[in-house]
């Protein structure tokens, strides 16, 4: 087989340094955390993405590999998102720092705990949550194939619709605009 020689600077666009990771604009400061809390870890850092830039992977500093995203979710404790389901992709998660509970379907009956490097993955169309049940800030690895990565791909339950709303009437519709929808279950 003949391979491929790359460069040192190409290498490098390959490279994500850690202490170099943007939080994902996504997060819209505007929305009080409360409700962002609902739908997002605390913070989304993208390290690999696609050829087109989505809003799960801008700012990616790794572009192409072969239609999966990494993105690193950063919780603190007590914190992550709530009942949520992929339509089409698959979303795996390992934990790289702390102690995370995830649960899944509809109503969330099913769980489990994960320890560090622990991993679950999650196939389109269950429910699935997690949240860092440890002392110290968390982190899991979030890894998304399945060829969309992007917010109509992700639908929450009408529980975190309701969850959202109680931080302020009206506030759902800010996320539906981002492309989510709130009929997980239904």
């Amino acid at each position: 087989m003949k391979t491929i020689r790359i460069s040192r600077e190409e290498m490098a666009r390959r490279i994500a340094r850690y202490d170099r990771l943007k939080p994902l604009p996504i997060q819209n400061a505007s929305i009080p955390e409360k409700a962002r809390d609902v739908i997002y870890s605390r913070k989304l850092l993208s390290v690999v993405g696609l050829e087109t830039n989505t809003p799960i992977n801008e700012g990616a500093p790794i572009i192409g590999a072969a239609g999966m995203t990494m993105t690193l979710a950063v919780c603190p404790p007590g914190q992550g998102p709530g009942l949520h389901s992929h339509r089409q992709t698959y979303e795996t998660f390992t934990v790289m720092k702390g102690r995370f509970e995830v649960r899944w379907n509809d109503d969330g009956s099913g769980s489990a705990i994960l320890e560090l490097y622990d991993t679950v993955s999650f196939p389109p169309g269950v429910c699935r949550a997690f949240r860092n049940i440890g002392d110290e800030e968390g982190i899991l690895q979030v890894i998304i194939t399945g060829g969309v990565h992007d917010m109509s791909d992700i639908d929450f339950s009408s529980e975190a619709k309701k969850q959202i709303e109680a931080v302020r009437p009206g506030l759902s519709a800010e996320f539906e605009k981002a492309g989510f929808t709130f009929t997980a279950g239904r």
